[in-house]
């Protein structure tokens, strides 16, 4: 692994000589004689602000390609595709994104890809180039939901466990004790979603090399910028027993609702627990017994000054070198990525940052799209109308949530599943078409995973 520092390099321009009022520029064809792509010469412009947009008005998606055996080939034009599939000489295999496969034998000949990430906590920046065009570029929204589906699951769970009497109480059973290197599991997800990112693309595209920006942060430093040396071993509890006794000395014993002194006191979370807030000192303050009680109960109202929140830098500590390790691949950091960004003149986006990582600089760029993941089954069991009797849904559908359906020739969102999974309800649509029997509709594309 080598961390990536490329320069920039200078625009191969060519300047027609029978005018001297013409700016254009020549790119080479994306392929040779033997790939799929066409074969004739594109001009973009010279100027940078078209070439390097970061909105969605750049050039068409490349539509990718998989020779007979399934493996990667250079990308075609949706005119190019849409001539294959006409002629018979391909099909097509996925709708989003649309990929087609070969079903007769053609070149082999392919380019040097480069696929940049910018990895985050919460959206992944995609983005990748060869040297005259971008093919495909995006942003990933992770899920963030894990943290409350795993208390939701501790609670049904611990629910459950307490009407086992007959079985004794187990301690030594947790996870962390069993492996090394545990992660939570909503930074284990995270890692996981960076690998079947890269993964997922390198199945639609040939890619030749993959760079990923990792990034490391001082919480410390974040806090107080003139911190050094022992000053890190010397926190703000210094001398202090626990927590709420240097909560109370900071507030000086007073009450921050009701601003008065005397009376037992309680602490008290500025960012509830349930809103992701956490126990650092920033994040509590010390308030009445009773003010604390008429505050959660809506009877008084106070407005605080929310604490700046780490989550996502101790996320993005402990994922930087997992990803890197997993994927065996090349990395660069973020003020290098920065660097080159501002030298081009470009925002700062994700899919802007992955376009950068990935070598970007003059290339031709292409739309880009906002990618999800959602999950692959839910826990809920099946609701009824009131009134009607209770069904417990004691199996998996086929058909989820969110699955693209075919129903007369229409193509349709799944909202869910009703009556025993005997009929299946739509979104809302043009067709105005609420429900179905199962037996009249198809599945063409599951909509749970990542989605680009």
């Amino acid at each position: 692994m080598r961390i990536i520092q490329q320069k920039l390099g200078k625009r191969n321009t060519y300047i027609p000589t029978n005018t001297s009022l013409v700016c254009s520029s020549m790119a080479v064809s994306l392929n040779k004689e033997e790939t799929l792509s066409e074969h004739s010469l594109k001009t973009f412009s010279n100027i940078p602000e078209e070439n390097q947009q970061s909105g969605k008005t750049g050039q068409d998606l490349r539509v990718p390609v998989l020779n007979m055996q399934g493996n990667p080939l250079m990308p075609t034009s949706s005119s190019k595709a849409r001539h294959l599939l006409k002629r018979g000489k391909a099909k097509v295999i996925k709708r989003t994104p649309f990929v087609i496969q070969m079903l007769i034998a053609t070149g082999e000949t392919k380019q040097g890809i480069n696929l940049g990430i910018d990895s985050g906590s919460s959206v992944i920046g995609f983005s990748a180039t060869t040297k005259t065009k971008e093919l495909i570029s995006g942003e990933l929204n992770l899920r963030n939901d894990m943290s409350e589906k795993l208390q939701e699951r501790k609670m049904y769970r611990r629910g459950r466990r307490s009407k086992l009497w007959y079985r004794q109480p187990r301690f030594l059973n947790r996870v962390k004790t069993k492996k090394k290197g545990w992660l939570a599991p909503s930074i284990q997800h995270k890692i996981d979603t960076h690998i079947r990112l890269v993964e997922k693309i390198k199945t639609l595209l040939p890619i030749t090399q993959t760079i990923v920006e990792v990034a490391q942060f001082d919480t410390q430093k974040l806090q107080n910028c003139d911190i050094h040396g022992i000053e890190y071993q010397q926190g703000q509890m210094e001398g202090y027993d626990n927590l709420r006794a240097f909560i109370l000395s900071r507030d000086k014993y007073i009450c921050q609702i009701c601003k008065k002194r005397e009376g037992i006191f309680d602490i008290h979370h500025i960012i509830h627990r349930k809103e992701g807030g956490s126990n650092r000192s920033d994040n509590l303050i010390c308030v009445h017994t009773k003010c604390h009680k008429n505050f959660h109960s809506g009877k008084i109202r106070c407005n605080f000054i929310k604490p700046m929140q780490f989550k996502e830098t101790a996320v993005m500590n402990n994922i930087k070198s997992k990803i890197i390790d997993l994927l065996g691949c090349d990395y660069t950091y973020g003020y290098i990525t920065k660097r080159k960004r501002v030298n081009l003149g470009i925002n700062k986006t994700h899919c802007n940052d992955a376009f950068v990582i990935s070598g970007g600089d003059v290339q031709s760029r292409c739309k880009y799209n906002i990618s999800k993941q959602t999950r692959r089954n839910n826990r809920q069991l099946q609701q009824n109308r009131k009134g009607q009797k209770l069904a417990v849904r004691r199996q998996r559908y086929k058909i989820q949530s969110g699955d693209i359906i075919s129903f007369k020739n229409n193509k349709l969102i799944c909202n869910g599943m009703f009556n025993l999974g005997k009929y299946v309800s739509f979104a809302k649509s043009k067709y105005n078409i609420k429900y179905a029997k199962i037996n009249e509709v198809g599945i063409i594309k599951y909509g749970k995973g990542i989605q680009i």
